[in-house]
Protein backbone atom coordinates (compact mmCIF):
# COMPACT_ATOMS: atom_id res chain seq x y z
CA UNK A 1 0.00 0.00 0.00
CA UNK A 2 0.81 3.44 -0.58
CA UNK A 3 2.58 4.91 2.40
CA UNK A 4 4.20 8.10 1.10
CA UNK A 5 3.37 10.68 -1.18
CA UNK A 6 5.43 12.07 -4.04
CA UNK A 7 6.57 15.15 -3.78
CA UNK A 8 7.27 17.85 -7.03
CA UNK A 9 10.54 18.17 -5.72
CA UNK A 10 10.95 14.03 -5.37
CA UNK A 11 11.20 14.01 -2.09
CA UNK A 12 8.89 11.05 0.04
CA UNK A 13 6.46 13.00 2.40
CA UNK A 14 5.02 9.96 4.69
CA UNK A 15 0.94 10.01 4.14
CA UNK A 16 0.22 10.12 7.47
CA UNK A 17 1.70 12.62 10.31
CA UNK A 18 1.23 13.35 13.94
CA UNK A 19 -0.72 17.17 14.21
CA UNK A 20 0.42 19.03 17.27
CA UNK A 21 -1.76 21.97 17.03
CA UNK A 22 -3.09 22.61 20.40
CA UNK A 23 -0.38 19.66 21.86
CA UNK A 24 0.18 20.76 25.29
CA UNK A 25 3.27 21.64 26.80
CA UNK A 26 4.73 19.18 29.22
CA UNK A 27 2.70 16.05 27.02
CA UNK A 28 3.84 16.66 23.33
CA UNK A 29 7.70 15.53 23.90
CA UNK A 30 6.06 12.31 25.41
CA UNK A 31 3.68 12.27 22.62
CA UNK A 32 6.51 12.74 19.99
CA UNK A 33 8.56 10.28 21.41
CA UNK A 34 6.08 7.67 21.61
CA UNK A 35 4.70 8.31 17.86
CA UNK A 36 8.19 7.87 16.63
CA UNK A 37 8.30 4.42 18.68
CA UNK A 38 5.24 3.27 16.46
CA UNK A 39 6.54 4.70 13.33
CA UNK A 40 5.44 8.11 12.75
CA UNK A 41 8.31 9.60 10.47
CA UNK A 42 6.35 12.88 9.81
CA UNK A 43 5.55 15.48 12.08
CA UNK A 44 3.25 18.46 11.38
CA UNK A 45 4.20 21.41 13.52
CA UNK A 46 4.05 25.51 13.30
CA UNK A 47 5.29 28.29 15.22
CA UNK A 48 2.29 29.37 16.18
CA UNK A 49 1.73 26.40 18.49
CA UNK A 50 4.41 27.66 20.76
CA UNK A 51 5.73 24.08 21.12
CA UNK A 52 8.26 23.55 18.55
CA UNK A 53 10.99 23.12 21.49
CA UNK A 54 9.09 20.42 23.38
CA UNK A 55 8.91 18.42 19.31
CA UNK A 56 12.68 18.85 18.90
CA UNK A 57 13.83 17.58 22.22
CA UNK A 58 11.29 14.46 21.56
CA UNK A 59 12.82 14.37 18.24
CA UNK A 60 16.45 14.67 19.04
CA UNK A 61 16.12 12.16 22.06
CA UNK A 62 15.14 9.54 19.57
CA UNK A 63 17.88 10.35 17.31
CA UNK A 64 20.18 10.13 20.00
CA UNK A 65 18.81 6.56 21.44
CA UNK A 66 19.54 5.45 17.52
CA UNK A 67 15.50 5.13 16.70
CA UNK A 68 15.92 7.06 13.50
CA UNK A 69 17.98 9.47 12.01
CA UNK A 70 17.13 12.98 10.77
CA UNK A 71 16.47 11.91 7.65
CA UNK A 72 14.78 9.31 8.05
CA UNK A 73 12.26 12.42 9.66
CA UNK A 74 9.43 14.81 7.20
CA UNK A 75 9.25 17.58 9.62
CA UNK A 76 6.85 20.71 8.48
CA UNK A 77 6.83 24.08 9.98
CA UNK A 78 4.60 27.45 9.21
CA UNK A 79 5.72 30.22 8.91
CA UNK A 80 3.85 32.40 11.70
CA UNK A 81 4.05 35.56 14.07
CA UNK A 82 7.77 35.97 13.59
CA UNK A 83 7.10 36.99 10.03
CA UNK A 84 3.95 38.43 9.83
CA UNK A 85 2.91 40.65 13.02
CA UNK A 86 0.05 40.27 14.18
CA UNK A 87 -2.87 42.53 16.30
CA UNK A 88 -5.00 42.57 19.45
CA UNK A 89 -7.01 40.27 17.51
CA UNK A 90 -4.87 37.50 16.04
CA UNK A 91 -4.88 39.68 12.35
CA UNK A 92 -2.33 39.50 10.51
CA UNK A 93 -1.15 43.64 10.16
CA UNK A 94 -1.64 44.82 6.68
CA UNK A 95 1.74 45.49 4.85
CA UNK A 96 3.37 46.14 0.94
CA UNK A 97 4.25 42.14 1.18
CA UNK A 98 1.84 40.23 -0.40
CA UNK A 99 1.77 36.97 -1.76
CA UNK A 100 4.24 36.84 -4.37
CA UNK A 101 6.66 38.88 -1.93
CA UNK A 102 6.54 35.99 0.88
CA UNK A 103 7.18 33.06 -2.18
CA UNK A 104 10.31 34.54 -2.75
CA UNK A 105 11.27 34.65 0.42
CA UNK A 106 10.36 31.14 0.81
CA UNK A 107 12.46 30.26 -2.26
CA UNK A 108 15.50 31.62 -0.74
CA UNK A 109 15.22 29.14 2.12
CA UNK A 110 15.29 26.30 -0.79
CA UNK A 111 18.28 28.03 -2.09
CA UNK A 112 20.20 28.34 1.02
CA UNK A 113 20.02 24.77 2.04
CA UNK A 114 17.93 25.77 5.00
CA UNK A 115 14.39 23.59 3.72
CA UNK A 116 13.75 20.58 1.39
CA UNK A 117 10.62 21.95 -0.02
CA UNK A 118 8.38 24.90 0.31
CA UNK A 119 4.76 24.81 0.82
CA UNK A 120 1.41 26.67 1.22
CA UNK A 121 -1.37 26.26 3.70
CA UNK A 122 -5.53 27.18 2.94
CA UNK A 123 -4.86 28.55 -0.22
CA UNK A 124 -7.60 28.47 -2.90
CA UNK A 125 -7.26 28.00 -6.30
CA UNK A 126 -6.88 31.60 -7.56
CA UNK A 127 -4.16 32.33 -5.20
CA UNK A 128 -2.07 29.32 -6.20
CA UNK A 129 -2.65 30.50 -9.95
CA UNK A 130 -0.65 33.89 -9.11
CA UNK A 131 2.06 31.66 -7.63
CA UNK A 132 2.00 29.46 -10.56
CA UNK A 133 2.30 32.05 -13.05
CA UNK A 134 4.89 34.37 -11.24
CA UNK A 135 7.30 35.26 -13.69
CA UNK A 136 10.84 34.31 -12.38
CA UNK A 137 9.06 31.29 -10.71
CA UNK A 138 11.64 28.83 -9.47
CA UNK A 139 10.16 26.71 -7.24
CA UNK A 140 6.27 26.03 -7.16
CA UNK A 141 4.21 24.67 -4.14
CA UNK A 142 5.16 21.71 -3.24
CA UNK A 143 2.10 20.91 -1.30
CA UNK A 144 -0.84 22.49 0.31
CA UNK A 145 -2.34 22.38 3.75
CA UNK A 146 -5.86 22.59 3.88
CA UNK A 147 -8.92 21.46 5.87
CA UNK A 148 -10.33 18.16 4.62
CA UNK A 149 -13.04 15.57 5.96
CA UNK A 150 -16.25 13.96 4.91
CA UNK A 151 -17.94 17.22 5.74
CA UNK A 152 -15.72 19.77 3.86
CA UNK A 153 -14.27 16.96 0.96
CA UNK A 154 -12.65 19.74 -1.15
CA UNK A 155 -12.91 17.97 -4.11
CA UNK A 156 -12.67 20.93 -6.61
CA UNK A 157 -8.98 22.01 -4.74
CA UNK A 158 -7.58 18.72 -4.33
CA UNK A 159 -8.44 17.84 -8.05
CA UNK A 160 -7.02 21.22 -9.07
CA UNK A 161 -3.80 20.88 -6.96
CA UNK A 162 -3.02 17.22 -7.71
CA UNK A 163 -3.38 18.16 -11.87
CA UNK A 164 -0.84 20.90 -10.91
CA UNK A 165 1.39 18.28 -9.32
CA UNK A 166 1.19 20.19 -5.82
CA UNK A 167 0.11 17.23 -3.16
CA UNK A 168 -2.69 17.99 -0.61
CA UNK A 169 -2.26 17.63 3.48
CA UNK A 170 -5.79 17.30 5.24
CA UNK A 171 -5.62 18.94 8.19
CA UNK A 172 -8.47 18.51 10.77
CA UNK A 173 -9.16 15.25 9.42
CA UNK A 174 -11.29 14.04 12.86
CA UNK A 175 -13.22 16.61 12.93
CA UNK A 176 -11.15 18.68 15.66
CA UNK A 177 -13.57 17.23 18.10
CA UNK A 178 -11.63 19.43 20.93
CA UNK A 179 -11.50 22.61 19.37
CA UNK A 180 -11.83 25.65 21.57
CA UNK A 181 -15.03 27.49 20.12
CA UNK A 182 -17.06 24.39 19.56
CA UNK A 183 -20.57 25.30 19.68
CA UNK A 184 -23.59 22.68 21.07
CA UNK A 185 -25.40 21.50 18.39
CA UNK A 186 -21.92 21.28 15.96
CA UNK A 187 -21.74 17.77 13.94
CA UNK A 188 -19.64 15.72 15.66
CA UNK A 189 -17.89 13.51 12.60
CA UNK A 190 -16.59 10.41 15.24
CA UNK A 191 -19.86 10.30 16.52
CA UNK A 192 -21.45 9.87 12.79
CA UNK A 193 -23.61 6.88 12.63
CA UNK A 194 -22.68 6.35 8.80
CA UNK A 195 -19.29 6.51 9.63
CA UNK A 196 -18.92 3.81 12.72
CA UNK A 197 -21.66 1.41 10.60
CA UNK A 198 -18.46 1.83 8.00
CA UNK A 199 -16.03 1.07 11.01
CA UNK A 200 -18.12 -1.85 12.40
CA UNK A 201 -17.81 -3.69 9.52
CA UNK A 202 -13.95 -3.15 8.69
CA UNK A 203 -13.41 -3.95 12.57
CA UNK A 204 -12.05 -0.29 12.88
CA UNK A 205 -12.61 2.51 14.70
CA UNK A 206 -14.38 5.42 13.19
CA UNK A 207 -11.25 7.61 13.34
CA UNK A 208 -9.67 5.29 11.46
CA UNK A 209 -11.88 5.39 8.53
CA UNK A 210 -11.87 8.99 8.51
CA UNK A 211 -7.96 8.60 7.75
CA UNK A 212 -7.87 6.10 5.45
CA UNK A 213 -10.40 7.80 3.17
CA UNK A 214 -7.50 10.51 3.02
CA UNK A 215 -5.11 8.44 2.58
CA UNK A 216 -7.34 6.47 -0.52
CA UNK A 217 -7.47 10.31 -1.91
CA UNK A 218 -3.30 9.88 -1.91
CA UNK A 219 -4.16 13.06 0.54
CA UNK A 220 -1.89 13.05 3.36
CA UNK A 221 -3.30 13.33 6.39
CA UNK A 222 -1.98 14.34 9.97
CA UNK A 223 -4.57 14.19 12.72
CA UNK A 224 -3.47 15.03 16.35
CA UNK A 225 -3.63 13.45 19.53
CA UNK A 226 -1.47 13.58 22.66
CA UNK A 227 -2.89 10.19 24.18
CA UNK A 228 -0.51 7.37 23.45
CA UNK A 229 -3.57 4.88 22.99
CA UNK A 230 -5.11 7.07 19.87
CA UNK A 231 -1.73 7.64 18.26
CA UNK A 232 -0.87 3.98 18.31
CA UNK A 233 -4.34 3.52 16.74
CA UNK A 234 -4.30 6.22 14.32
CA UNK A 235 -1.50 4.54 13.11
CA UNK A 236 -3.13 1.52 12.12
CA UNK A 237 -4.89 2.22 8.91
CA UNK A 238 -2.93 0.34 6.68
CA UNK A 239 -4.20 -3.45 6.84
CA UNK A 240 -7.80 -2.62 5.49
CA UNK A 241 -9.12 -0.94 2.42
CA UNK A 242 -12.21 1.15 1.98
CA UNK A 243 -14.51 0.00 -0.74
CA UNK A 244 -15.33 2.59 -4.05
CA UNK A 245 -18.65 2.06 -2.68
CA UNK A 246 -17.68 3.27 0.64
CA UNK A 247 -15.80 6.36 -0.33
CA UNK A 248 -18.72 7.29 -2.53
CA UNK A 249 -20.93 7.24 0.30
CA UNK A 250 -18.14 9.13 2.71
CA UNK A 251 -17.95 11.87 0.00
CA UNK A 252 -21.53 12.74 -0.32
CA UNK A 253 -21.27 13.40 3.59
CA UNK A 254 -19.96 17.18 1.89
CA UNK A 255 -22.09 19.62 3.55
CA UNK A 256 -19.28 22.59 3.01
CA UNK A 257 -18.97 22.73 6.85
CA UNK A 258 -15.89 24.41 8.07
CA UNK A 259 -14.67 24.36 11.27
CA UNK A 260 -11.76 26.45 10.71
CA UNK A 261 -13.22 29.69 9.53
CA UNK A 262 -10.51 32.04 10.72
CA UNK A 263 -13.25 34.56 11.23
CA UNK A 264 -10.54 36.77 12.61
CA UNK A 265 -9.17 37.73 9.09
CA UNK A 266 -12.58 37.49 6.84
CA UNK A 267 -11.66 41.36 6.10
CA UNK A 268 -8.19 40.69 5.22
CA UNK A 269 -7.87 41.00 1.63
CA UNK A 270 -6.45 37.57 1.22
CA UNK A 271 -9.19 35.69 2.77
CA UNK A 272 -9.17 32.32 1.17
CA UNK A 273 -12.81 30.75 1.62
CA UNK A 274 -15.20 33.36 -0.39
CA UNK A 275 -13.89 31.14 -3.72
CA UNK A 276 -15.99 28.27 -4.41
CA UNK A 277 -12.40 26.26 -4.56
Amino acid sequence: MVTYVQLSTKAKMPILGLGTWQAPPGKVEEAVKFAIDVGYRHFDCAYLYKNESEIGDGIQQKIKEGVVKREDLFVVSKAGEETHPVDDNGMIVPSNTDILDTWEAMEELVDAGLVKAIGISNFNHKQIERILTKPGLKFKPANNQIECHPYLTQEKLINYCQSKGISVTAYSPLGSPDRPWAKPGDPTLLEDPKIKEIAIKHRKTSAQVLIRFHIQRNVAVIPKSDKPHHIEENFKVFDFELTNEEMETILSFNRNWRIVEMLNAVNHKEYPFEEDY
